[in-house]
């Protein structure tokens, strides 16, 4: 059962777009009537998200997404329509209506549910006699009883079956315990627990659902950290721990660290902003999500060789959305849970106070690598110093960091400062002829900025978003009895867009990208507001329609004509025998 059209229409009427959209993205007014930010979607340092208050729709120019409200919605919180629904509703205080064939939504809300009774139930087994041994461990962690509480932690008994018969007594069954990745199938068709024997950290979302676990073995073993697989309601790379405690922080920075335990420590230790990856290293999905809640973010990474190799890739990722870095020196610990065992809360802080910009920690991981009393070695820093350096953005930064490489190396600074300007220039050069081959290409130029979308034919498509193009705008051209089916179509996105916007003409319903978002996938929807965005021949519509129909037709023969002729060389060539390639 659909949502009625005259829910949907008020609920968008009551989102205003640009209201959603900031609570996402800092938006400003750049040109026109539109708003600008840095796109939420992809990582990039120039706004190319744009918001049309007018329209209300949303358009990045440099990945393609685009649609409405509930686009927006359903893509960055990672929801169905109809959640993305439930979810705009509840912030506009709409009642929503039933929705009681909604498969997908159903499952995901019971999983949820089962989540929940799942982290209860860990939480519950610390009070039993076998939970002793999970209680003796976080003591021998100084995690706190009140710390425990706030994070849920809990605990999974060494048993093969305690937790699957527990949700099964409250009406779960195994294959949704399957599904949620709570137990897993033996050889033999039967299930069994898949946490046992570990200190059970739920992964709570920021909306406060329980959408999966991370477990840490009690003993000795491996794996040391469990997590739960990828599910219909979890995804790592799109999460991260302790977000939902630490997106209410009054500190100005979030901390990232690598490992549940240091989260666990830090926020008893009164660092209420850190956060962990789920069991990978820094995703750009991830650091998006950060870049809702801040500005600026802290590393906290292991002081061995691995934490500082994950420490410049995540500097690489963060700085692409523009957020300012920070990288903490941990000397004498390898983690934050042992410098504050060890030294205390207020030497952690001193250290988040004398923390390196990442522009010092890279170039201070530069000169650590050569030995700049040899000559060899000191052309070598230079070469990749002036290449760090001369990929800062600004003037000023450029000259302070180039005068440092001058001190460093015993070079003077004027040729430190020449050699950094000689590389920017090539770097840029570079970058603007790559541009320039880029757009130069017609095929590129025809085809979709959507990845996933490809046109086999570009003459035809060009002629099929013309076709939608005027539906859309003029909805009394969907009575021309001349107008094809959706089969003709060479581009099976179009033809779906084009189904979809003649079938609700078709019965006299109302055409608009709200109404259309149920129907048309997300790279579908970003194809249509794309194409909406060109201008068109409105004045002599019927004329342009014709054109179009005319246009989709010729191509649809040439294709046609092309393939009997492909057929035919080739039953030549099977005749006679030749293996060779094409003529």
């Amino acid at each position: 059962m659909a949502f009625p059209d005259s829910f949907i229409t008020e609920l968008v009427d009551r989102s205003d777009i640009v209201d959603v959209v900031s609570g996402y993205v800092r938006l400003t007014k750049r040109s026109g009537a539109n708003l600008f930010g840095l796109c939420p979607f992809h990582s990039e340092k120039t706004p190319s998200f744009s918001v049309a208050p007018d329209k209300q729709i949303y358009h990045c120019f440099g990945c393609g997404k685009g649609g409405g409200v509930i686009n927006f919605i359903m893509e960055i919180e990672n929801l169905s329509f109809p959640e993305a629904v439930e979810f705009l509703a509840r912030r506009a205080g709409i009642p929503v209506p039933e929705q009681s064939n909604d498969r997908d939504s159903q499952r995901r809300a019971r999983m949820l549910n089962l989540n929940r009774d799942a982290a209860r139930f860990f939480y519950e087994q610390l009070s039993t006699p076998e939970g002793q041994r999970a209680g003796e461990y976080m003591a021998r962690r100084r995690i706190a009883p009140a710390t425990a509480r706030q994070f849920g932690l809990g605990f999974a008994p060494n048993s093969w079956d305690s937790l699957l018969h527990a949700m099964e007594r409250l009406g779960y069954s195994p294959r949704e315990l399957f599904e949620a990745g709570l137990v897993r199938q033996g050889k033999k068709g039967g299930f069994y627990d898949a946490f046992r024997d570990r200190l059970m950290f739920p992964v709570i979302d920021v909306r406060g659902n329980v959408i999966g676990f991370s477990g840490r073995i009690l003993g000795d073993g491996e794996p040391k950290y469990l997590n739960s697989p990828e599910t219909l309601v979890f995804n790592k790379s799109r999460n991260l721990f302790a977000l939902n405690l630490a997106k209410k922080s009054k500190s100005g920075y979030i901390i990232l660290s690598e490992g549940n335990i240091d989260v666990v420590s830090l926020h008893q230790a009164g660092f209420d902003s850190a956060v962990a990856s789920l069991g990978t290293s820094l995703t750009p999905e991830q650091a998006r999500l950060l870049s809702r809640y801040t500005d600026q973010v802290v590393l906290a990474y292991d002081s061995d060789a691995a934490g500082v190799k994950a420490a410049q890739r995540a500097i690489t990722i963060l700085e692409k959305l523009d957020l300012r870095v920070k990288v903490l020196r941990m000397s004498g610990a390898k983690d934050p849970d042992e410098l504050i065992q060890t030294r205390g809360a207020d030497a952690f802080r001193n250290l988040i106070e004398a923390s390196e910009n990442q522009v010092d920690y890279r170039l201070r991981a530069v000169t650590d690598k050569y030995d700049l009393s040899v000559d060899e070695q000191k052309v070598e820093f230079l070469k990749e110093a002036t290449d760090l350096v001369a990929r800062l953005p600004g003037p000023v930064e450029r000259q302070v960091y180039a005068m440092r490489v001058a001190s460093l190396s015993g070079i003077p600074t004027d040729a430190v400062t020449a050699e950094v300007e000689r590389r920017r220039k090539r770097l840029l050069r570079s970058a603007r002829q790559e541009n320039e081959r880029r757009q130069s290409r017609p095929e590129r130029q025809a085809q979709p900025a959507e990845k996933e979308l490809h046109y086999a034919d570009a003459a035809s498509a060009a002629a099929e978003e013309g076709l939608i193009r005027l539906l859309y705008l003029d909805p009394d051209l969907g009575r021309n009895p001349a107008l094809p089916e959706a089969e003709a179509f060479s581009s099976p996105a179009l033809g779906h867009i084009y189904a979809a916007i003649r079938s609700r003409l078709q019965q006299g319903e109302a055409v608009s990208t709200a109404l259309l978002s149920e129907t048309l996938s997300q790279q579908e929807m970003s194809l249509l507001i794309r194409l909406l965005q060109k201008p068109e021949r409105l004045a002599q519509g019927e004329q342009a329609l014709q054109d179009y129909i005319e246009k989709i037709r010729q191509q649809k023969e040439l294709a046609a004509g092309n393939a009997d002729l492909n057929a035919l060389a080739a039953s030549l060539r099977e005749r006679k025998g030749y293996k060779g390639k094409d003529v």
